[in-house]
Formats: structure tokens, sequence, C-alpha cells
């Protein structure tokens, strides 16, 4: 059986019928439907994308990145 996954739509993209998908939301497809939008940056697996918020929710707001480059 294919493994469906959840992806977030970061920007909106055409989904046929005129139709258009809505920033934000979320959709149930299989890796093959998703790999084009997420190579061309349209969508994100909804996993990651909660991941990198709770991280970067994680880091004080004194210790961000304050590396200076020489």
């Amino acid at each position: 059986m294919s493994h469906r996954k959840n992806y977030t739509v970061l920007v909106p993209y055409p989904t046929g019928g005129g139709h258009w998908a809505v920033k934000g939301s979320t959709l149930d497809l299989l890796d093959v439907q998703a790999h084009a939008l997420v190579t061309a940056g349209r969508l994100k697996e909804t996993a990651l994308l909660e991941a990198e918020v709770a991280a970067a929710a994680a880091l004080p707001a004194g210790k961000k990145s304050t590396a200076k480059a020489e």
C-alpha cells in the first residue's frame, strides 16, 4: 500500500479546472504527486514545517544567530 503524507502549501499553484491551492492549506499526497511541487518550493511536508517552527520558538530571543562575518 502506498503511503501518503501531509503537505502544507507555501506558494499557491493551479490544481486544474481553474482552481488554485490556497496558501497554508494542507494536502494529503503521495510522494510521487508532491515531488515536483516540493522541488519548486510550493509545498513542504507539514511535519518538517512544524518542526522548524518549534525549533525557532525554542531559541531564546537573545541567543539567535549573532555570528559576524569577517
